[in-house]
């Protein structure tokens, strides 16, 4: 089973690993089909559900309502984690000409509240602002997110997409500290460890959340040099780790930076599902995390 951990002291638990749904809707599965996918990954421990009020076009959120009607207990099986504070032209607002954020109180409230009417529950477990927005004040954000958790809809609150010094602002306002900030993190993309924002992770004693952890599919692709460098290094180790491969080799280099970052995973094959579950069971000798970043980088340390 997938351990479990807690994103700061005063946050719920959640599975070392979260399921992302940003693609959940790529095949236009049935809800039987989706709550297959869910059921098994309660049945792995991975019980922890990643999910954004824009994914998929602004269909995701209720798709997944629908399958988890399908199953009512499951619901209380799962930690729902959503975002908000994004918003493009689409079919439901065909008013809007152009891609903008809004971090308001009033329009966070609001897509709060749409995303619980469409997920089917009265609250969940993690909320976070999708990215900053640079013309609403730390303060007015923060009191969005403070009137959500005072009114028990969302139990925690974080961030995703923010620098140190936007997290900071936000953070010195909030009634309940944030307890996460989600970013890219992995093997081709590795800011979080030198821009400050694992650094503030470890000073607040919190957990960030790593998106696209396998660089959206870039690490398997053949023309990518980087890519075709961590293959050949992910490979020569493989034998030592039960002949793991690329993924689980990958996700555990995310999880073992000292902030201990929790990847969302985004594939919707189930046989992938288990493997990264078997990840959170590696723990990478130091001088095999630094040969993956050797690789990645393509040359040696400073």
């Amino acid at each position: 089973m997938i351990p479990r951990t807690r994103l700061a002291p005063h946050s719920p638990e959640f599975s070392r690993i979260a399921f992302g749904t940003w693609r959940l809707l790529k095949d236009n599965p049935t809800p039987q089909a989706i709550l297959g996918r869910l059921e098994k990954c309660v049945e792995l421990g991975l019980t922890t559900i990643d999910t954004a009020e824009i994914y998929g076009a602004y269909e995701v959120e209720e798709a997944l309502g629908r399958a988890l009607a399908a199953s009512p207990a499951l619901r209380e099986k799962l930690e729902i984690v959503t975002k908000a504070g994004i918003y493009v032209p689409n079919k439901f607002h065909p008013e809007r000409k152009t891609a903008h954020y809004n971090a308001t109180a009033a329009r966070l409230v609001k897509s709060v509240e749409k995303s619980l009417r469409l997920l089917g529950t009265d609250r969940v477990e993690l909320f976070l602002v999708h990215r900053p927005d640079w013309l609403t004040s730390g303060e007015e954000t923060a009191a969005g997110l403070n009137q959500l958790l005072r009114q028990g809809k969302i139990k925690t609150a974080g961030v995703s997409n923010y620098n140190v010094q936007q997290f900071e602002l936000l953070n010195s306002l909030m009634e309940q500290p944030l307890v996460t900030n989600q970013v890219e993190f992995h093997l081709l993309h590795m800011d979080p460890i030198s821009d400050g924002v694992f650094d503030q992770c470890q000073r607040q004693r919190m957990q960030p959340m790593a998106w696209s952890p396998l660089a959206s599919g870039k690490l398997f692709d053949a023309t990518n040099e980087a890519a075709q460098r961590i293959a050949a290094a992910a490979a020569a180790m493989s034998a030592k780790y039960n002949d793991a491969p690329l993924d689980q080799l990958a996700y555990a280099w995310i999880m073992a930076h000292p902030s201990r970052p929790l990847p969302v995973i985004g594939t919707n094959k189930l046989e992938r599902i288990t493997s990264a579950a078997q990840s959170t069971r590696i723990t990478l000798e130091r001088e095999d995390w630094y040969a993956l970043w050797e690789a990645a980088q393509g040359h040696r340390i400073p």
